[in-house]
């Protein structure tokens, strides 16, 4: 009685998920449609649709060497960042798990303070730092700073996603094993460690390069106008008195479209496995 009365629920509970997941895509994609429509009009006035299409926009987006070279700083800066974040979380989260669990307290502090303290408040902390002392005072206003600032607030979800994904991998038996059979800590990291947690150090460099990418707080406050990166151009673009709205429309199209699709493809890459990306 009780699984047939469940699989008589079971149509209906497929037609509740699909309606539930309608909703949910119209909600997420008619603002996504209306910025695609209004990168696309020649005017739009007070109609539903735009009075006439043009891709005169578009072109003249991506023919800005401003709009480009935003582009460009914008991903080297978010690729340096995920790279450092790996070269630095991957051996820390490791040390902290299997050799030394008593710094692991340490490390998860250190990583939830990104999420405690606003951008701006780390900026000016991260300004007054390196402007204290001669030796750092060179990195003032260069992209190294910003890099470094990013990496530094970044790397919490790399943390958390690839503490996750050792966990789940259970990297201390493993580690114990690969050791009993003489391997040294480097050849663990690379032979053992990584190959086990390539889902997580994927969601988590996914998260990390995102994060970089739509970054305002830090670029503003570290680098300026000197290194340009989209969210300045944006904001600037909206300043502005000619006001290029189209333009902007364009490149935060481009822009959600990126970051979309590096999401899909992590997606894609796990298969459904679970990657823990926050703590808890």
């Amino acid at each position: 009685m009780t699984v047939a009365a469940e699989e008589g629920r079971l149509p209906g509970q497929r037609i509740g998920a699909w309606l539930l997941f309608g909703l949910l895509a119209i909600y997420l994609l008619l603002p996504l449609l209306s910025l695609l429509l209004y990168s696309l009009a020649t005017v739009w006035r007070a109609n539903i649709l735009p009075d006439g299409y043009t891709a005169s926009h578009w072109l003249e987006a991506f023919s800005s060497p401003r709009v480009v070279g935003a582009f460009l700083r914008s991903t080297i800066v978010a690729t340096v960042v995920v790279l450092l974040d790996i070269a630095l979380v991957v051996p820390a989260a490791y040390w902290a798990r299997v050799r030394n669990p008593r710094v692991r307290t340490i490390v998860e502090l250190s990583a939830a303070i990104p999420f405690a303290l606003p951008y701006v408040v780390i900026a000016f902390g991260i300004l007054r730092l390196v402007g204290s002392t001669t030796a750092t005072a060179w990195l003032l206003g260069s992209p190294w700073l910003l890099i470094l600032g990013h990496a530094a607030i970044c790397f919490p979800f790399l943390y958390w996603a690839v503490d996750g994904a050792m966990s789940a991998a259970g990297i201390e038996r493993l580690s114990e094993a690969a050791e009993a059979c003489g391997a040294r800590p480097g050849q663990i990291v690379r032979r053992v460690v990584l190959p086990n947690i390539t889902p997580g150090l994927v969601a988590g460099g996914i998260l990390v390069f995102a994060t970089s990418f739509g970054e305002f707080a830090l670029a503003q406050v570290l680098s300026g106008a000197a290194f340009e990166t989209v969210p300045l151009w944006q904001v600037d673009a909206l300043d502005q008195t000619e006001g290029k709205f189209n333009q902007l429309a364009v490149v935060t199209f481009v822009t959600f479209g990126l970051l979309f699709a590096l999401s899909a493809a992590v997606v894609f890459w796990n298969r459904g496995q679970t990657i823990r990306l926050l703590p808890g």
